[in-house]
């Protein structure tokens, strides 16, 4: 059964930085697509950023772009999202996620972490 743990969030004022981690227990890394997602109240799962796990291809939505960055530690299978000079609509839930092919659709998605909680405050 796959896992996935996320660790970080909280609360930050606009402008500055936090990183997101999320670790799988999975044999090997490079056979996935790892995802973030984030979700407000009343709204769907939005996509945030993807990375390969074969190539280190990295894609970003557009509102995050140049802001947001990516990075994995093959040996940890972990994936990090660092987000800096963050902006008040950022806030909302993060999830990570996991599948086998290259998509931003989180219907597609079958392994989620549990979500953790970023608030950026103005």
């Amino acid at each position: 059964q796959v896992q996935l743990v996320e660790t970080g969030g909280g609360l930050v004022q606009a402008g500055g930085s936090l990183r997101l981690s999320c670790a799988a227990s999975v044999r090997s890394f490079a056979n996935y697509v790892m995802a973030w997602f984030r979700q407000t109240p009343g709204k769907e799962r939005e996509f945030v950023a993807a990375l390969s796990g074969s190539t280190r291809v990295t894609e970003y939505a557009v509102s995050v772009k140049g802001r947001f960055s990516l990075s994995t530690d093959t040996a940890k299978n972990t994936v990090d999202v660092l987000m800096n000079n963050v902006k008040p609509e950022d806030t909302a839930v993060y999830y990570c996620a996991l599948e086998s092919i290259w998509t931003q659709d989180p219907h597609l998605f079958d392994y989620w972490g549990q979500g953790t909680q970023v608030t950026v405050s103005s």
